[in-house]
């Protein structure tokens, strides 16, 4: 906006000698749109309407506090006289509260906490950069030319690092993918997060009533809970599920299956393990769709320790708030966009639609239209009503209104898909750089992980010291079918750096630079 000249504001005479006099009046008013910073107006509107509530009541609890000091003793023994002479009234009334108080807090979900968790770093001798990937590439003897370029380009655009892990058997020349190094792969993940789990909690393996893995890509027979079952001695009449073939986004759903088991059965514990397989779904074709995957996805796992025991609240570090599940399989584009198939030459692969993107904003968008009315506060829903009946009621040409999240939430884990969705999510939900963070440093420090990376994010938050008690986290994911889920977590307390953490030895290394096109 240009600034407007007011001839008011000065006046310049010239005597009869050529000498200019000026005359400068009093200052006036500042131009209130460019003084005043509009994001303190808006928090402000914030803060008025989310405790309108409470406004209200305080005069009204004032007045009736300024009514009973008014009260004599002798107006205080006639309203006991009256209650007397309607004790049975008085004794319903009692009865239909302690009747509505048992009700509700017999019906009322019971809360999940997180105890802990642990994310599994791998060996340093599993370390690959760009360099030694390229030439394994190369020297496999599977890709051409033009494939090898384009893995080159991929990687380069890609936002992971030089740190980042992959399975032994591809360390191989030519890889070594059989059903016993899958199988290796997927008991040196698992059973490294959860010995580091049980370690660090103190908790027996015959104290786990439920069990729940999610791998999307790998699914032996006997199935990856009953390793986790054989290899720790667990109970026989533990609940165990093995979900697969759900995608990134399945330990978002892993986590809603168990916080559902714990609301049916009292005083357990419960634990989710999320990992992928790389060893068996290396791609060894030249389609470019197909392609991408061997350039993103690293080796990762997590393991979470969920409980319903009220005597663990006092030592967890979370609980569980909101899980919002998004499904958009019912449209063909969607549930094609990530699709496991043979190429032309037989080779198995996962081949990703270039509409990938578009789905993704799709199943966002219905995710978060669910999700928001749990989480704004109630100024932000204000103003989204207002300008959806301004533009579809009355036509008005207005933009349509963009709820402010970081309202909501004080730290977000978008799933380290990849450079392009962690970009999108802070463009479209106008985030800061410091909200996309901890999933650009956990992209760059080990890969698109699947569905363990929200944690390894989560710990990154935590490494830095930035968690707080109270504060509020986002974890947000996509998946094959195609879907986007989303969990909410509230810390129970101020979480400190912990020394087994996966950034331990490089947290002070982190943010770095990355060259953002």
């Amino acid at each position: 906006m240009g600034q407007t000249e007011h001839p008011s504001s000065q006046t310049n005479n010239q005597d009869s000698n050529g000498v200019t006099v000026q005359i400068s009046p009093s200052r006036i008013l500042p131009d209130f749109l460019q003084s005043v910073n509009l994001k303190y107006v808006k928090l402000g509107y914030h803060y008025l309407i989310t405790h309108l509530l409470t406004l209200l009541l305080i005069p009204l609890m004032v007045g009736m506090l300024l009514e009973v000091g008014r009260m004599n003793p002798e107006d205080i023994w006639q309203l006991w006289i009256h209650l007397q002479f309607n004790l049975v009234s008085v004794l319903a009334c009692l009865a239909i509260l302690v009747f509505g108080c048992t009700v509700y807090m017999m019906s009322r979900p019971r809360p999940v906490y997180l105890v802990d968790y642990s994310c599994y770093k791998p060996p340093e001798g599993l370390k690959v950069n760009f360099q030694r990937f390229m030439e394994h590439s190369k020297l496999s003897g599977y890709f051409q030319n033009s494939s090898l370029e384009f893995q080159a380009k991929i990687l380069e655009r890609s936002g992971l690092g030089d740190t980042t892990y992959l399975p032994a058997a591809v360390h191989y020349i030519p890889p070594r993918p059989s059903m016993a190094t899958a199988r290796e792969e997927a008991e040196q993940v698992m059973f490294g997060a959860l010995d580091n789990l049980f370690k660090k909690t103190g908790l027996k393996p015959k104290d786990i009533g439920i069990l729940v893995v999610n791998c999307s890509l790998f699914n032996p027979t006997p199935s990856l809970s009953a390793m986790i079952v054989n290899r720790y001695k667990l109970r026989g009449n533990i609940r165990s599920f093995n979900l697969g073939g759900m995608g990134c986004s399945a330990g978002v759903i892993a986590i809603d299956l168990a916080k559902d088991l714990l609301q049916v059965h009292r005083s357990t514990h419960a634990i989710v393990v999320s990992t992928e397989n790389i060893t068996q779904n290396w791609y060894f074709g030249n389609k470019k769709s197909m392609l991408i995957p061997n350039c993103l996805f690293r080796v990762g796992g997590s393991a979470v320790l969920l409980s319903n025991k009220s005597s663990d609240r006092r030592r967890a570090r979370y609980k569980l708030v909101h899980v919002v599940r998004t499904h958009k399989g019912a449209d063909d584009k969607a549930f094609n966009c990530v699709y496991q198939e043979q190429d032309e030459a037989g080779k198995l692969g996962v081949s990703l639609s270039k509409e990938l993107m578009a789905i993704a904003g799709g199943a966002l968008k219905t995710n978060i239209t669910t999700l928001g009315p749990l989480v704004l506060p109630i100024s932000e829903q204000l103003l989204f009503f207002a300008t959806l009946v301004g533009r579809k009621v009355f036509n008005m040409k207005i933009k349509p209104y963009i709820p402010d999240f970081k309202l909501a939430f004080e730290h977000f884990c978008i799933h380290a898909g990849g450079r392009a969705v962690i970009d999108e999510l802070q463009k479209n939900l106008h985030l800061k750089p410091i909200h996309v963070e901890a999933s650009r440093m956990t992209l760059h420090r080990f890969g698109n992980t699947s569905s363990s990376s929200i944690w390894y994010e989560l710990s990154y938050i935590e490494a830095k010291g930035r968690m707080r008690k109270g504060n509020r986290i986002w974890q947000i994911a996509f998946g094959s079918g195609f879907k986007c889920n989303s969990a909410v977590w509230q810390a129970l307390r101020t979480v400190k750096s912990p020394a087994d953490s996966p950034w331990a030895d490089c947290i002070d290394q982190y943010p770095v630079k990355l060259m953002i096109e």
